[in-house]
């Protein structure tokens, strides 16, 4: 049996991230995911880069996200907020940790699972899948039974159709559902670091491939701390207040 723990948009939040791995560890997480975003807004970058990559040393599975690439590539289409952090991760990382986000491939596969930021169906084009059109665009783009990804900042769940788009759904936390094999799935995992769905704890998910069973999990964790780090760092205010809505 293997319990992944999937984390996405971590976004430079140590005391998010933290809060999600210590919640996986106590539920027994034998492996890890990563699908990006580990950097960008937040005003820990090297942190949550370093411990990326001592996970990836001890077996974890990672991706790249649309801010890990912009580290190398500039953001240049983001909001002014979102460069502005960029800009300010790019001079807060060295040059290993700049060179691990630029070489984080942009999906990863285990067994009949695909993990991806955005869209598959294009994942260097950063689409987010924020519907059921999209999602089965997504879906149709593998031959996987099960595709998770980010992007989003919100916890979706889809499920192919023999008769028209996915069906979806907004999972409730702690409630377990199967993924059976009888047809595709797609899960939004929402963002460990800066939750979008008006509520601030921290989103991560667990699936038991053993037992094809998904919990989507929300966490607590010291919003002020993390707000206090970004106002010192002299990032946009904006970035600091939206942690404590969630939005």
């Amino acid at each position: 049996m293997s319990l992944l723990a999937l984390l996405a948009d971590v976004h430079g939040n140590r005391e998010a991230l933290d809060a999600c791995l210590a919640d996986a560890k106590a539920r027994g997480a034998t492996q890890f995911v990563f699908l990006g975003d580990l950097v960008g807004y937040g005003a820990d970058p090297a942190y949550v880069v370093d411990l990326a990559m001592r996970r990836q040393s001890d077996g974890a599975i990672l991706v790249r996200g649309n801010h890990d690439a912009a580290i190398m590539d500039g953001g240049y289409e983001m909001n002014d907020d979102a460069r502005a952090a960029i800009d300010w991760t790019r001079e807060n990382l060295d040059k290993e940790q700049r060179t691990f986000l630029a070489n984080l491939p942009l999906t990863a596969e285990l067994n009949d699972i695909l993990f991806v930021h955005a869209d598959a169906s294009a994942p260097a084009r950063w689409i987010y899948v924020t519907g059921a059109f999209g999602a089965q665009s997504s879906m149709r783009a593998t031959p996987k039974r099960l595709t998770f990804c980010g992007h989003v900042h919100r916890q979706q769940l889809y499920r192919s159709s023999v008769f028209g788009p996915p069906g979806a759904k907004t999972p409730e936390a702690d409630i377990p559902i199967k993924i059976d094999g009888s047809r595709k799935w797609l899960a939004v995992l929402g963002a460990v670091g800066q939750p979008r769905d008006n509520n601030p704890a921290a989103a991560y998910a667990l699936y038991d491939t053993a037992a094809s069973r998904l919990i989507f999990r929300r966490i607590p964790y010291d919003i002020p701390a993390a707000a206090r780090k970004i106002r010192a760092a002299g990032l946009p205010e904006t970035l600091a207040k939206r942690l404590f809505t969630g939005r």
